[in-house]
C-alpha cells in the first residue's frame, strides 16, 4: 500500500493551515458536495439533506470534540468538471477538515486527483465498481462484492440461467458489467447467455459488456423489445446499473411492455426507497434490489433513525427541502455512517487533521448504524451487512436474504476468492 500522507515540513504545513482555518474555537468547517440540479439530482438532494440532518444531531449532542459541525454545502449540477471546481473551493477556500460527497464514479474520479493534491479527505458513500483505493477517500459505499456479486448470486441460486447487462454509459456501468460477466463465466454462463452485447479490442478480449445509454436517456423502447426477445425462452433476468431520472422511462417502458418480474426479474444498483418515489412503484411488484441498508429493516436503530429523520424534515427551515412523503436508502445511510465514522475517529485521533483521522480510520473503527453495525478497514472500506429485497407496492423492499459481515474489497482478484 502505498505511503498515504505527506512528511516533514510538509504535514507540519498542514497542521499549520487545519489549526487557523479548518477550524475555529467554536466551529469546524464540512464539506457537502453533491448535485443539486440536473440529471442526478433525483437521487443525491436525498443526501445533502440527510447529512445536514446528522450534522444538527451531532451538534445537539455536544458536537465533535466540543466543536460544532458547520456545513458548506456546495453544488455539483451533475457536471463532472463542476465537481472538481468545487472540490478546489471547499478545499482551498472554505479549508474544510472533511467532505461528504459524490454519487457517481465519474464525479468521484473527477475530485479524486484535488483530494491527493490538497491531501483532504472525502467521504464517498454510493455503490461502486472498485479497482480503486484513494489514500484520500473512506469509502462507506458498496464495493461489488458487497452488491454485484451478492445479487448475481442470489439469482444463481432461483435458477437464472440468462443474464441481460444493461447501465447508464460510464466507469461505474462498465466496470461492474464487466466484472460481472467474467464472474459469470466463472460460475457456467454461457456468453450466448449474457446479453446486451460485448465489445472487443483487436486481440479478442472482451473489454466492455452489455448495452449502454446516456445520461438522462429516455427512449428506451428498442431495448426493452430486445429484454422481452432475449427473456422469451424463460429463466432470464436484468442487471441493471442505469443511474439517475433515467430509470423512470426505462421502468415504465418495462411496464407497457407487459413483462413482468415473474417473466424477467430485474435487479437494480442504483434504485432504491429513494427513486421509487418517481417510479410506477405498483408495476415494478417483485423486481429486486441489493443493498447494505433498507428501509425496512426492523430493529430499534432504524425506526430510530427514521423517526428523528422525519422529525428534523418537520422543523428544519432549510430552504428547498421537501418534507413529505421521504423515505431513507443506503445512501442516504451510508452518508450518516460515514459521518459518524468520521467523528469517531477525529475524537480518537483527538485531531481534526486528515492524516491523524485516517489512521485512526485505518485502525478500525465501528459504528452501529442502521443497516447494521459496520467497521473501517485499512484498505478504506467497511465490512457491512448486504441484503437482497424484493420491491413492494408501497415503494419499499421485503428483505429476503441477509449476509452479516460481508468484507468490503475494492479490486477484482480479492473479489473472485470472496
Amino acid at each position: 500500500m502505498k505511503k498515504y500522507f505527506k512528511t516533514g515540513l510538509a504535514a507540519i504545513a498542514v497542521a499549520a493551515v487545519f489549526a487557523s482555518t479548518a477550524f475555529s474555537a467554536e466551529k469546524v468547517k464540512v464539506g457537502v458536495l453533491h448535485s443539486l440540479s440536473g440529471t442526478m439530482a433525483i437521487s443525491e438532494t436525498s443526501l445533502r439533506d440527510v447529512l445536514l440532518f446528522t450534522f444538527d444531531e451531532i451538534n445537539a449532542a455536544g458536537g465533535v470534540m466540543g466543536k460544532m459541525i458547520e456545513p458548506v454545502v456546495v453544488d455539483g449540477a451533475s457536471d463532472w468538471p463542476l465537481f472538481a471546481e468545487k472540490a478546489e473551493q471547499l478545499l482551498v477556500k472554505d479549508k474544510v477538515a472533511a467532505t461528504f460527497g459524490c454519487w457517481t464514479s465519474v464525479s468521484r474520479k473527477s475530485v479524486l486527483p484535488v483530494y491527493e493534491k490538497h491531501n483532504g479527505l472525502l467521504f464517498y458513500p454510493v455503490q461502486y465498481e472498485g479497482e480503486e483505493m484513494s489514500p484520500n477517500i473512506f469509502y462507506t459505499a458498496e464495493a461489488v462484492g458487497q452488491q454485484a456479486i451478492p445479487a448475481v448470486d442470489f439469482l444463481l441460486n432461483e435458477g437464472m440461467k440468462k443474464f441481460y447487462l444493461i447501465g447508464t454509459d460510464y466507469v461505474y456501468p462498465q466496470t461492474t458489467n464487466l466484472v460481472l460477466f467474467e464472474y459469470l463465466l466463472s460460475k457456467g454462463v454461457s456468453v450466448e447467455d449474457i446479453g446486451g452485447g460485448l465489445r472487443k479490442d483487436n486481440a479478442g478480449k472482451v473489454i466492455s459488456a452489455g448495452n449502454y445509454t446516456p445520461f438522462g436517456h429516455s427512449d428506451f423502447q428498442q431495448i426493452v423489445a430486445d429484454i422481452k426477445k432475449f427473456s422469451a425462452s424463460g429463466d432470464a433476468c436484468v442487471i441493471n446499473t442505469i443511474n439517475g431520472d433515467a430509470n423512470v422511462p426505462f421502468f415504465k417502458e418495462f411496464a407497457a411492455s407487459g413483462i413482468t418480474s415473474e417473466d424477467c426479474p430485474v435487479v437494480s444498483f442504483s434504485l432504491s426507497e429513494d427513486e421509487f418515489r418517481s417510479l410506477p412503484a405498483k408495476d415494478l411488484v417483485g423486481h429486486l434490489g441489493c443493498w447494505t441498508y433498507f428501509m425496512s429493516i426492523d430493529t430499534l436503530a432504524n425506526k430510530k433513525f427514521i423517526t428523528n429523520f422525519n422529525s428534523w424534515l418537520a422543523k428544519t427551515k432549510v430552504p428547498g427541502i421537501i418534507k413529505k412523503d421521504r423515505v431513507t436508502c443506503s445512501p442516504m445511510v451510508l452518508s450518516y455512517n460515514g459521518v459518524y465514522l468520521w467523528k469517531a475517529a477525529v475524537e480518537k485521533a483527538k485531531s481534526f487533521e486528515p492524516e491523524k483521522v485516517m489512521k485512526a480510520l485505518e485502525s478500525g473503527i465501528s459504528f452501529d448504524g442502521p443497516g447494521g453495525k459496520v467497521t473501517t478497514q485499512k484498505n478504506h472500506h467497511l465490512t457491512k451487512t448486504v441484503y437482497i429485497g424484493e420491491t413492494l407496492e408501497t415503494g419499499q423492499f421485503a428483505i429476503v436474504e441477509t449476509m452479516k459481515d460481508v468484507f468490503g474489497e475494492p479490486f477484482l482478484k480479492g473479489t473472485f476468492k470472496k
